[in-house]
């Protein structure tokens, strides 16, 4: 039975890409929830009568100021992050090409201590190594992962990753502030910020789930723990100065 390779590279990375972008869902989102909480366990945290007389416009300004601007922050921060990845990329690898046609020998040397290192026999590694010296091409991608530790970030698309970042960091980041938006400022409507804050991370820890596959418990339960110690630390200083 013949298989339609054009199909399954085109599927396979279709996957890729779902599960990049929900590494930028879950970077974006956690950031955002965090950050925005912080603002509303500040101010809750700072007043010495409790929530009730925190001015829920307040809130909502410095929240969504706060939330705007470091969402803008984040998606320019992962747009440079993948340009200069990509950049730094092609600069390594023409020099890795230069490399082998200057001295072939030498990097066909490397080539083969790399390849016993991953569990090539010797004769293995050394007619591998002589043979991939005559394609520099594929010489030099194999040279740039396993002496380099880098990847080809040419199918990853800086601008939209930076997008997706900035998008999930508004979707996310807004959850502990949609109390204040339909209800007055009292620890009634505090304690629902954090039940929501609470409910996001879980879905943040379901993602994360979901993209690697590892075990549920610790996916949720480190999505939470991590997110709910900033929260608390944010509650706690607003205390401590506003108390």
């Amino acid at each position: 039975m013949s298989i339609n390779w054009t199909a399954h590279r085109r599927e396979a990375h279709e996957i890729g890409r779902t599960q990049e972008f929900l590494r930028q869902i879950v970077y974006g989102g956690n950031d955002g929830i965090v950050t925005t909480f912080a603002i509303v366990a500040g101010f809750a945290g700072a007043q010495a009568d409790g929530v009730a007389q925190i001015g829920g416009l307040a809130v909502l300004v410095f929240g969504l100021a706060n939330l705007f601007a470091d969402a803008v922050s984040m998606g320019l921060g992962e747009y440079l992050s993948g340009r200069s990845q990509r950049d730094l990329y092609r600069s390594q690898r023409a020099s890795e090409l230069r490399e082998i046609a200057e001295n072939p020998e030498q990097e066909a040397r490397e080539l083969h201590a790399i390849l016993v290192q991953r569990g090539l026999c010797e004769p293995d590694a050394r007619a591998t190594a002589e043979i991939l010296t005559r394609h520099p091409e594929i010489m030099a991608d194999l040279m740039m992962t396993y002496e380099f530790g880098m990847h080809d970030p040419d199918e990853d698309n800086p601008a939209v990753n930076g997008f997706i970042t900035f998008l999930s960091f508004i979707v996310f980041g807004a959850v502990p502030l949609v109390p204040y938006f339909l209800l007055d400022p009292t620890d009634t409507t505090f304690r629902l910020s954090v039940l929501a804050t609470a409910g996001a991370l879980a879905a943040l820890g379901l993602l994360r789930w979901n993209a690697t596959g590892e075990r549920l418990v610790r996916t949720v339960g480190e999505t939470m723990l991590v997110g709910g110690t900033c929260a608390a630390v944010a509650y706690l200083v607003g205390w401590i100065v506003g108390g």
